[in-house]
């Protein structure tokens, strides 16, 4: 009961890649950034591990960023001419490669890394995929000329990833959407199907994580225009409920999400996010149950894994670290309030 995980990324090691930014620039090169990247993510599952994480996770710590990370490794897309894109609805702007023919993967993506972790940790192992509909908001366009269409040929071959994740050992394979939250017409148009195509023929658990953001400046003012209820959960979150993804991951902490909107997932485990990246405040363990203890007024307590609200890859190492510890300390107090 109240298993713990994480969103997605961790901040990595500052002999990895320059600390406290997201895009973080690597410090090292070839062979010896790949050994450090190795190094990285066996540290992220003892970090884990050791804070009492039960669905652990690499940390995306062999990738610059959760969306390129995975793009690197297309064909039909043009990394040398990047071009200023506004993304999320132009909430800001970001360099960005361009398709600019069909698409298809190189080879296989993350087999190294999620290989690596299988063999280093006995814990249930996550592994994280950016969305179709993230992917192709945070990508330019001079091929398909249609959103939704190029959105599903992302969605085949993250597919093809995932199929390969899930024999590799790999427990839960999760698409992060952020996108979700932004665009939610679009979501009840193709979204929905993409994600339906992205997971098809797997018999792993499947996650969709849907959030307000990173922890950055833009993300915390866009989050500062929404009003006292952030209500873009209620328009999507029939659609999810009706859909094949068995989990959802949701913003809860510090958040202004009405949390009876949670009841609209009662078909769902949802990853209820007990810990903020917007601030280095750290929770306490006694806030993170709290948490846990409003979600559960609206979610079946079996049904509830304690979750971050977002990836903390922006975030300083120390600071996550602690807010892992109370993650792990919450959901081990919540076991013993409500177990």
């Amino acid at each position: 009961m109240f298993s713990t995980t994480i969103a997605g990324s961790l901040p990595k090691p500052v002999w990895l890649a320059e600390p406290s930014k997201l895009w973080a620039p690597w410090r090292l090169a070839g062979g010896e950034l790949e050994t450090a990247k190795d190094d990285a993510t066996l540290l992220a599952l003892k970090l884990q591990e050791d804070c009492g994480i039960d669905i652990v996770s690499d940390g995306e710590q062999s990738r610059q960023h959760f969306v390129h990370g995975f793009l690197e490794n297309v064909a039909g897309i043009d990394f040398a001419h990047k071009v200023e894109m506004g993304i999320r609805a132009d909430r800001y702007k970001a360099m960005v490669p361009t398709v600019t023919g069909a698409l298809a993967l190189k080879g296989r993506v993350h087999a190294r890394e999620a290989r690596l972790a299988r063999a280093h940790t006995r814990h249930k192992l996550k592994f994280t995929l950016p969305g179709p509909m993230t992917i192709a908001d945070t990508i330019a366009d001079a091929y398909y000329g249609d959103r939704a269409k190029m959105a599903m040929a992302f969605a085949a071959l993250l597919n093809e990833e995932a199929r390969a994740l899930a024999a590799d050992g790999i427990d839960v394979i999760q698409l992060d959407e952020p996108a979700f939250n932004v665009y939610p017409q679009d979501v009840e148009d193709w979204g929905i199907a993409a994600l339906h195509r992205a997971i098809e023929g797997l018999t792993c658990t499947t996650a969709v994580h849907i959030c307000y953001g990173y922890g950055i400046k833009a993300n915390i003012d866009w989050k500062a225009t929404l009003g006292n209820e952030w209500r873009q959960y209620e328009a999507i979150f029939p659609a999810l409920n009706a859909s094949r993804i068995d989990q959802v991951s949701v913003e809860c902490r510090n958040s202004r999400v009405p949390l009876h909107l949670l009841a609209r997932l009662d078909r769902k485990d949802v990853l209820v996010g007990v810990i903020d990246v917007a601030t280095d405040v750290v929770e306490t363990p006694q806030e993170v149950a709290a948490v846990i203890a409003e979600a559960m007024k609206y979610v079946a307590k079996e049904r509830i894994i304690a979750c971050t609200n977002c990836g903390m890859a922006p975030m300083r190492g120390d600071v996550a670290f602690a807010k892992l510890q109370a993650l792990g300390r919450g959901a081990a107090l919540a076991r013993q309030k409500f177990g």
